[in-house]
């Protein structure tokens, strides 16, 4: 990225919330950027005016032939592909009993499955280049699984997992990767991409049941700013040394830090166990 002046952005989930305040910056730099939402008409206004420069597209991730599509489009029209920014994504609350199946695999395949198949999709072009950043949008739940989300988290673990494989492959390519992990963000995610199963379990109620409740009535109070968090995003691709984790917000910072620290002092504290697992030494 540090070595091209006028990058190819390719921006998931733009219609709103973080994927729309990122193209608005990536385009007011007067990069070349492709944004895409799920109904294109949410993001033809973004590429008004620098249609030379901005492809506006429609883009489900869980379906692999749209992605390839994409894909085939940006590179017909830019021939490269410098940064992808996995965005698309929406969370699901439920306490883990109560956990819909259906809606349980349909959080995988847009949080997981769809960013998976997007990056196999862009691969080819940034080994080509012998360059490239994947961001990966994860959040502080990659870290964290709090009551309620346990299904969000999971999707989350996941592509933090996959994201530190991905970097191990194409990191000696001059690929690199970095997971964007919000904390609490005033995007209105709460009320526009939330999907809920309620708890009616008494013996849920203060945990799983507590935070369903609170996520919608904090929603737009939270501390985050999601052009701040844009412009950090934008930071992260112009360093010579990029973190494989960030972490946007002082809630999210203290609450990844916090279960770090934590998880190290538990795992130290079981050192001999863990050590005598092993076959005794000869």
């Amino acid at each position: 990225m540090t070595q091209n002046t006028n990058p190819v952005w390719f921006i998931t989930g733009c219609s709103t919330g973080f994927g729309r305040d990122l193209a608005k910056l990536v385009i007011a730099r007067g990069w070349r950027a492709v944004v895409t939402a799920r109904d294109r008409a949410k993001v033809v206004d973004l590429a008004r005016g620098a249609e030379d420069r901005v492809l506006a597209l429609s883009l489900d991730v869980t379906e692999a032939g749209q992605i390839a599509q994409a894909v085939d489009e940006t590179n017909a029209k830019f021939g490269r592909i410098d940064v992808l920014v996995n965005n698309a994504g929406y969370g699901y609350q439920s306490s883990i009993e109560e956990g819909e199946e259906d809606k349980i695999r349909a959080q995988f395949d847009a949080n997981a499955f769809g960013l998976f198949a997007l990056t196999r999709a862009v691969l080819p072009l940034m080994r080509r280049q012998r360059a490239g950043h994947v961001l990966n949008v994860t959040s502080v739940a990659g870290f964290v699984g709090f009551p309620g989300s346990g299904y969000y988290a999971a999707t989350k673990h996941a592509v933090e997992g996959f994201s530190d494989a991905l970097s191990a492959e194409v990191g000696p390519l001059g690929i690199r990767v970095t997971c964007i992990e919000p904390g609490p963000f005033r995007t209105d995610w709460a009320r526009r991409s939330l999907v809920q199963t309620r708890s009616t379990i008494p013996d849920y109620a203060e945990t799983a049941g507590a935070r369903l409740k609170a996520t919608a009535e904090k929603s737009g109070t939270q501390a985050g700013d999601p052009v701040r968090a844009a412009e950090a995003m934008i930071r992260v691709t112009e360093s010579e040394s990029p973190p494989r984790h960030l972490v946007l917000g002082a809630w999210g910072f203290e609450a990844v830090t916090g279960r770090l620290k934590q998880r190290l002092t538990e795992i130290e504290a079981w050192r001999e166990t863990s050590l005598g697992a092993d076959y005794p030494a000869a």
